[in-house]
């Protein structure tokens, strides 16, 4: 395993992140498709001891089951402060007011939450999971400064926004003294590029960790176009992300197919190797719900593609419209 530094921050990564969002209760929330407990376990453990130290969930995945496994396997299979934890606020916890959302309130109760939940004392990322539009930023922005300065997070971090949005927050947290922004979780694979517009410079000049979600986006750059699996059939959010190019697409994933067959490996390293060439990228997210998918992840840290692949890989696309937050 390779490991690198969390943006311009100290705190030191694995430059792949296990996301979690696979390991929760089926019954539980809008992922039909995740895994129990007893079949999240095995891959949890697979990881770390693979060296993969940096976990990413949310407190919405399957209405905080997935926190509730995470935690339980860190006590297990791991020392606490080898393991760079991650979780996010935002969407919707229960009914009625202040349920959802940025406010001092809601990130004030959704960080104990979570705590409880992953059965820690600290978070090593606490990170919102959109913008909120109801919420000042300055609120926002002021409430997870006093979480850091409470010991209950170590860092902060944002995902899916407009890059003017994310220069706005940056920029206020630095006229007001308060903790800034380390990280961006952001979507970009193959099939997605638009982040490489905007938010990829801003974050690369800003010495900004990018930490994208997706990378083998939802799995269509690991198999044949026509192939479908149960999540596809079933991840609804999944379903709004790849559809506005399909001819474009189609090529791409053929040409993934052709590089990996060239190269007698796994489509999926083809895909995780062409997202950590690029610079500004920390550690994509990786899903897993079978062992092989941690191993192609690890594997990909080895492959080195040629400009040639990489033209290849890139050429077919076209521009699209924001998919994944607006």
């Amino acid at each position: 395993m390779e490991y690198v530094k969390l943006g311009r921050t100290g705190l030191e990564v694995s430059r792949i992140c296990l996301g979690c969002m696979t390991y929760g209760d089926p019954n539980k929330g809008t992922h039909a498709w995740s895994l129990k407990e007893e079949d999240s376990r095995p891959l949890l453990r697979q990881a770390i001891e693979a060296g993969i130290n940096f976990l990413d969930t949310a407190n919405t995945y399957s209405n905080g089951s997935s926190e509730e496994i995470v935690g339980r396997a860190i006590k297990d299979f791991a020392k606490r402060d080898d393991i760079v934890l991650a979780t996010k606020v935002f969407n919707r916890m229960r009914p009625g007011p202040n349920g959802a959302g940025l406010s001092r309130k809601a990130i004030f109760d959704e960080i104990d939450n979570s705590l409880r939940r992953l059965g820690t004392d600290y978070v090593d990322l606490y990170q919102i999971h959109r913008w909120d539009y109801t919420t000042p930023i300055e609120e926002t922005l002021e409430a997870l400064h006093d979480v850091v300065k409470a010991g209950k997070a170590r860092y902060i971090g944002a995902s899916s926004m407009y890059a003017w949005q994310f220069a706005k927050a940056i920029y206020t947290s630095r006229l007001n003294g308060w903790t800034e922004f380390v990280s961006m979780q952001d979507h970009l694979n193959l099939l997605y590029r638009e982040e490489e517009r905007e938010m990829l410079p801003f974050c690369e000049d800003q010495k900004i960790a990018v930490i994208p979600w997706s990378p083998l986006a939802r799995g269509r750059l690991t198999r044949d176009w026509d192939e479908a699996t149960a999540r596809t059939e079933s991840d609804e959010f999944g379903k709004t992300l790849y559809t506005q190019a399909l001819e474009a697409d189609r090529k791409i994933v053929d040409a993934v197919g052709t590089v990996a067959k060239a190269r007698g490996i796994p489509r999926a390293q083809v895909a995780t190797a062409w997202i950590l060439q690029k610079s500004a990228v920390t550690a994509p997210i990786i899903g897993a719900s079978k062992p092989g998918h941690i191993t192609d992840a690890v594997a990909s840290l080895e492959v080195k593609l040629t400009p040639e692949e990489v033209e290849a890989l890139e050429s077919p696309y076209v521009p699209h419209g924001v998919a994944g937050f607006k």
